[in-house]
C-alpha cells in the first residue's frame, strides 16, 4: 500500500500546527492558557539570558500573543507547574512529575548537573541546610551568598549555590517560586506532599515510553531520530516503539517531500485531509526564541525548514556570524530569517541590530507587513514604544526606514 504523500510544505505546516504556531491567536491569552501551551508543547526550555525577553517567557509570547508574563510566574506558585531537567531545565506540568521521578532518584546518572563527590565531601553542611529549610521555610541560594552581618551561628556559614542544585537534581528540593526570577526551594515533601515514591512511582521504561508520546504528539510529525532528542532520553528503543504505535492507530507513515518517510501523530488526523491537498494555510508571523522547540533541534530544523542556526552568545565576539542573541523569524510556515536584537527598557526602545533574511527569500509585501507586525508585537508587549533599525536587508530599509514609533495597542 502506499504511503500518502505530503508536500515539505505541509509537513512543517503539521509541525507548527503542533507547536501551536500554524496561525495568529484568534482570542486575547487567559491565564489558564500558560499551563494549557506548556502541556501542548510538553515542556518549557528555561534559560536566564535577558537580553530581550528571558527565553520561557518569549516562548509563550509567540503563541499566546500579549499576556503578562508574571502569568507564568503565578503558574508556578500555584504548583500548577514544576522545574526539572527534561530537554534541558524546563518548566513541566505538574503531573508529569511522575516522568522524571526516577531521574531524581538515580542523579548519578544527570551529569554534569550532579556531583557525588560534592555532595559527599559536604554532606554535614547539606544536612544542615535541610533542616533550616525543614524548620524554616523555602530558601534561594542568594539568601547564602550575603550572609547576614553579626548574626552568628548557622548564618555565619557561608554555604555554596552548589548544595542547592546538588538537592534538586536528586528530588530532595523543589523550585515552588521564582523571585525576580531567582529559584526559590523548598522540601520536595512539601511540595508534592501526596506523593510516595512506594505508591506512585513508575518504572524508567515506562516513564520514557510516555516521554515518547508526548514528543510524537507535540512534534506532531516527526523522524525517529527526533524523538528521543526532546526529552534528552539516551538508548531507547524508539523504531520498535514507533512500530507497535503504527499497529495501535497512534501513528501513521507518511512520505514527504525531499525527507522521504515520517510519522504522523493521530492527533492531528483531523488537518490531514487540508495538508493532502496542500490547503493547511499558515499565516503567524513570530519572533522565537533561540530555545524554542521548533528550533532547538539545530538538525531537526535545518532538515524540515532548510534552517541551519547556531546559537553564538557562547561564542566569542569576534567569531560571531549573526550576533549575540540571534532569534529566528517565523513567516506564514518558514524560518525566513533571524534577527539579533536588544530591549533598552530605561528607553522603552528595541533595537534591532542586525536582521538577515535567508538566501532566496524575498522581501514581498506580505513578510515586510507580516514581519513588521510580528516585530511591533513583540516590542509592545517588553514595553517598547519605538524599534530602531540598525544593519537589515536594502529590501527592508526601503519599507521601514531606520525604524519606527510602535502605535498603542487597539
Amino acid at each position: 500500500m502506499s504511503l500518502t504523500y505530503l508536500t515539505l510544505r505541509a509537513a512543517r505546516h503539521l509541525h507548527l500546527a503542533a507547536q501551536g504556531l500554524l496561525q495568529k491567536p484568534r482570542r486575547r491569552a487567559r491565564a489558564a492558557d500558560i499551563t494549557a501551551t506548556i502541556a501542548q508543547m510538553s515542556l518549557l526550555q528555561i534559560d536566564t539570558i535577558n537580553i530581550v525577553a528571558r527565553s520561557p517567557y518569549l516562548v509563550l509570547f509567540s503563541r499566546l500573543g500579549h499576556y503578562p508574563s508574571d502569568w507564568l510566574d503565578k503558574a508556578l506558585a500555584r504548583g500548577e507547574l514544576i522545574e526539572y531537567w527534561a530537554h534541558e531545565a524546563c518548566f513541566l506540568p505538574k503531573e508529569d512529575f511522575a516522568l522524571v521521578r526516577h531521574r531524581m532518584l538515580q542523579p548519578e546518572n544527570m551529569g554534569w548537573k550532579y556531583k557525588p563527590d560534592w555532595m559527599a565531601e559536604h554532606a554535614e553542611e547539606i544536612d544542615r541546610l535541610l533542616a533550616y529549610i525543614a524548620e524554616k521555610g523555602p530558601v534561594r541560594s542568594a539568601d547564602f551568598e550575603h550572609p547576614r552581618q553579626g548574626a552568628g551561628g548557622w548564618w555565619a556559614w557561608k554555604p555554596h549555590k552548589k548544595h542547592l542544585e546538588g538537592l534538586f537534581t536528586s528530588g530532595q528540593v523543589m523550585v515552588t517560586e521564582r523571585r525576580n526570577f531567582q529559584r526559590v526551594y523548598d522540601l520536595t515533601a512539601r511540595v508534592m506532599p501526596d506523593w510516595n515514591d512506594e505508591l506512585h512511582l513508575i518504572r524508567q521504561t515506562e516513564a520514557e515510553g510516555k516521554m515518547l508520546e508526548n514528543s510524537a504528539r507535540s512534534l506532531g510529525i516527526f523522524r525517529p531520530e527526533w524523538l528521543a532528542d526532546y526529552y534528552r532520553l539516551r538508548k531507547v528503543p524508539v523504531k520498535s516503539v514507533i512500530a507497535e504505535w503504527e499497529k495501535q492507530g497512534k501513528v501513521i507513515p507518511v512520505q514527504v517531500e525531499t525527507l522521504g518517510e515520517m510519522w504522523l501523530h493521530h492527533s492531528l488526523m483531523s488537518l490531514l485531509p487540508r495538508a493532502q491537498k496542500n490547503k493547511l494555510n499558515a499565516t503567524h508571523s513570530a519572533v522565537l526564541s533561540p530555545f524554542d522547540p521548533v528550533v532547538w533541534d539545530r538538525k531537526r530544523a535545518e532538515a524540515l525548514f532548510d534552517f541551519s542556526y547556531r546559537l553564538e552568545c557562547y561564542t566569542p565576539a569576534e567569531k560571531r556570524k549573526y550576533g549575540y542573541f540571534v532569534l529566528p523569524l517565523l513567516h506564514q510556515g518558514a524560518l525566513v530569517g533571524r534577527m539579533d536584537a536588544k530591549m533598552h527598557r530605561k528607553q522603552g526602545e528595541l533595537e534591532v541590530i542586525s536582521l538577515h533574511l535567508q538566501e532566496g527569500v524575498k522581501a514581498a509585501k506580505s513578510l515586510r507587513d507580516g514581519l513588521q507586525g510580528a516585530l511591533s508585537e513583540f516590542a509592545r508587549w517588553q514595553g517598547a514604544a519605538r524599534i530602531r533599525l540598525g544593519n537589515i536587508p536594502a529590501q527592508l530599509a526601503l519599507s521601514w526606514g531606520t525604524g519606527w514609533e510602535i502605535p498603542p495597542a487597539g
